[in-house]
């Protein structure tokens, strides 16, 4: 009998309730001591500066996913640092990324990424006027390089790679999107990548970093002299974020660890041998902060979704269906959230609501 014979496979929702009672054991063994040791000794100084003036900024639980864990970000007083007290372990790290880019999110997150082609070609734009075309191009962070595949577009000579601690760079590569894909993290391949590269980008990647200015060495390190850096990370002073509180997107917790000011990171880069040549806010704002509030408070408010580290037993067809009802119900409000959103991203940086900074660094 051919597979055709046999009718179709399992549909997708039955494929992710299998998977996710697969996981089911394992997960709950791992949380049966409680979520302490996923995180280190809480700090008592910026890991910016070293200022001691910190002030509680954020309290808030995984909004996304639903892992258990109560997450804190403080912000320093002298410097405006906002950064995760206590910080996630590399146990922790590990913990609360697994099942988020690959595994069980895999599908859904190269869905999003993938239909942000016009995002991507803004990001590659910003390069143009300081370099016509760069032979070779490092995207740190790259997930499953659909940056690098819509970057091609306006530079088709440039020999694009990227580099993740995900399996996405490695899928990237056998997909096409990279001429090679490296997997690991950034300051321990920086070595083997010296001086190769004319342009390096990392775009809402070093928020994610444990130590910020390790990666920014590391790009200094891999860069040719004039190579340009070009990074893109979250505003924490959007007004949007005093506006929204727990519920603005950017905030991400746990994943985010370091949020920096632009005034920051300028300085930074000069330390290290780079003069900022762009900065652009407007243009790096992502019109979402307030769907995404929408989204996220109903999320929180409906029977959640299976998944493998919930307690208790899967949702039956009530709980399905009660959530349902309540996000179609909802379906006028986040339309009306979309479009607000759409109007006012052309205002975003005038007004301070941009949710996103972007700078261009040369290499001196």
């Amino acid at each position: 009998m051919t597979a055709t014979e046999a009718g179709p496979g399992p549909d997708r929702a039955t494929v992710r309730s299998r998977q996710v009672a697969a996981l089911r054991p394992g997960y709950q063994a791992e949380l049966a001591d409680g979520t302490d040791r996923f995180f280190e000794p809480r700090r008592t100084d910026c890991p910016w500066c070293g200022a001691t003036r910190l002030r509680t900024r954020l309290r808030t639980g995984d909004l996304l996913q639903h892992k258990p864990g109560r997450f804190t970000l403080d912000r320093c007083e002298d410097c405006g640092h906002v950064f995760q007290n206590p910080r996630l372990t590399g146990e922790g790290l590990e913990f609360y990324y697994r099942d988020f880019y690959d595994g069980l999110g895999e599908q859904r997150l190269s869905g999003v990424f993938g239909t942000r082609a016009e995002v991507y070609r803004g990001r590659a734009r910003s390069v143009a006027p300081f370099t016509a075309a760069p032979d070779s191009w490092l995207d740190v962070g790259t997930g499953h390089g659909h940056f690098c595949e819509r970057a091609r577009e306006l530079f088709p000579d440039t020999s694009f790679d990227g580099l993740d601690l995900s399996e996405g760079a490695e899928l990237a590569e056998r997909h096409g999107r990279l001429r090679r894909g490296f997997r690991g993290l950034f300051p321990d391949l920086a070595g083997q990548l010296t001086g190769q590269y004319d342009v390096l980008s990392m775009f809402h990647y070093l928020e994610h970093s444990t130590e910020p200015a390790r990666e920014l060495a590391a790009a200094h390190q891999v860069l040719r002299p004039g190579g340009l850096l070009l990074i893109e990370v979250p505003d924490p002073g959007s007004r949007f974020a005093r506006l929204l509180g727990r519920w603005w997107l950017p905030w991400l917790q746990p994943q985010h660890l370091h949020l920096m000011p632009a005034a920051n990171l300028r300085r930074r880069l000069g330390e290290l041998g780079f003069t900022v040549v762009l900065e652009q806010h407007r243009e790096a704002h992502d019109p979402v902060d307030l769907l995404a509030a929408c989204w996220l408070l109903l999320d929180a408010l409906a029977p959640p979704e299976d998944a493998p580290w919930l307690p208790g037993e899967p949702p039956g067809r009530a709980r399905r269906a009660l959530r349902g009802a309540l996000f179609l119900a909802a379906s006028p409000v986040l339309l009306l959230a979309a479009l607000l959103d759409r109007l006012l991203a052309p205002l975003a940086g005038r007004t301070g609501l941009s949710n996103a900074y972007r700078l261009l660094a040369r290499r001196d």
